[in-house]
């Protein structure tokens, strides 16, 4: 059985909430929505639309577990769909293109990659 990770502090400045995640579930969705509202280029905002959402869902439907921690042998219920190459750089929302991440490992991706964080 694999070690379960250790519970840290929310992101959110004075947030006394301990998480697994890089904000407490209060905290998340403001996160998000700002980070949507302020930070996200335009031209990407636009990708992410009512048809996106409907091709997200069904990826999630038909894969509802994290697949970086299945090969680590963790089950984790994936939460976000990652695009493994880039809408920017010609990828297609296809299912070969898709990929169910949890928020951790696509955090770590997206970052390794140079994309949200980078």
């Amino acid at each position: 059985m694999m070690p379960i990770k250790p519970k840290r502090p929310c992101s959110h400045p004075g947030c006394p909430n301990l998480t697994t995640e890089r904000f407490c579930e209060a905290h998340a969705k403001k996160e998000s929505q700002r980070y949507e509202r302020y930070d996200r280029d335009p031209a990407k905002k636009k990708r992410y639309g009512r048809s996106w959402r409907r091709i997200r869902d069904q990826q999630l439907a038909e894969h509802p577990l994290c697949e970086q921690c299945k090969k680590a042998g963790k089950i984790t219920p994936a939460r976000e769909v990652h695009h493994i190459k880039p809408l920017s750089q010609g990828g297609m929302n296809e299912p070969g293109n898709l990929m169910s991440l949890c928020t951790p490992c696509h955090s770590e991706i997206t970052a390794r990659e140079g994309g949200r964080w980078g």
